[in-house]
Order: structure tokens, then C-alpha cells, then sequence
């Protein structure tokens, strides 16, 4: 317990450092494929959510999804690719495939959709290589190009703004 607390504040310092390096993107590109990151802890309508994100333009089969969980037990099965705090290593790398390729996909969106900071979301959104990331105004503000003032509850809210803002910003 006490070694899980210690690697969090580690992984944590390290996204930190790493973000005060993080250059401003700018793209005038549309907006076709699109990445997701859950945490399963809090939000577990990821099918609506992506149903709503159908709902104004965008095409199912390019919507990747990566779900967080808390405790994956050993007997469970999954419609998404899932990591935990176990797939995260002592030097701030994941050790799960499935995270790695999320990771290393060049997303033209990526919706960190969580709204508490845990080591292991915090890491996956920074390294990502999507080229605009949109998230909740609670975590933080250099993380994501482009934040919105919600909680996780309310998805159409969400997906609301955000496409209210893409349209501004000719993403879509």
C-alpha cells in the first residue's frame, strides 16, 4: 500500500517536470480520429459518450477508447482496452501494449475524460501524441490545449461545449 502511494507521488513529479516542457500545437487539421481516456472509477456511461460524439460528425470506427480502472480482477473481461495502477512501472512507463500503441497513435483529438488527478491518466494524456487535447478544467491546466468547466457526470454537457468550441475553432 505504502509502495503504491510512493510510486503515485514519483510517476505525479515526473508528469509535472515533463509539463513545464510542453510546446503549444497549433493545427488547423480537422478533427477525424479521435482518442478517449476513462476513468472507469467515477464514469461508466462510455458508450453513451461515444454515442454522443456519433451524434455530431464523428465516424464510430475512429473513435479509440482506453479505460482506467482502479482494481482489475483477475477473471475480468473488458469491450476496451483496460490498464490499472499495476501496469505502470517505477520509471513512469507502462508495461501494457495496449497503452503503449494508445499512447504512441497520433489522435487529432484526445478527450481525457476524468476529472481527478491519479498518476497513471495523468501520464497517458501527457505522453500521448495527439495533436489537441481537451479535458476538465479540474486537472491540470497544462495538460490539455483546450479545458471545460463540468464534472464527469455530465457527459452531454460536455460533449456539448466541446463541439460548440471545435466549431469555433474550425476543428469540425
Amino acid at each position: 500500500m505504502f509502495l503504491n502511494h510512493l510510486k503515485n507521488f514519483f510517476t505525479k513529479n515526473i508528469v509535472k517536470n515533463t509539463l513545464s516542457n510542453v510546446k503549444n500545437i497549433s493545427s488547423a487539421a480537422t478533427i477525424k480520429t479521435v482518442g478517449i481516456v476513462f476513468d472507469e472509477t467515477y464514469f461508466y456511461e462510455k458508450e453513451a459518450l461515444v454515442q454522443e460524439l456519433v451524434n455530431n460528425g464523428i465516424i464510430e470506427s475512429s473513435i479509440q477508447i482506453l479505460v482506467f480502472k482502479d482494481k482489475i480482477k483477475k477473471n475480468e473481461v473488458f469491450d476496451y482496452p483496460t490498464f490499472s495502477h499495476k501496469d505502470l512501472s517505477w520509471t513512469a512507463t507502462f508495461e501494457k501494449s495496449e497503452v503503449k500503441d494508445f499512447v504512441a497513435k497520433k489522435f487529432d483529438l484526445l478527450i481525457n475524460y476524468y476529472d481527478t488527478e491519479k498518476s497513471a491518466l495523468l501520464l497517458v494524456s501527457n505522453q500521448s501524441k495527439a495533436i489537441f487535447k481537451v479535458g476538465f478544467a479540474s486537472i491540470d491546466k497544462k495538460l490539455n490545449h483546450f479545458m471545460i468547466h463540468t464534472n464527469a457526470e455530465n457527459y452531454k454537457i460536455f460533449i456539448e461545449e466541446l463541439f460548440k468550441y471545435l466549431k469555433i475553432l474550425n476543428k469540425i
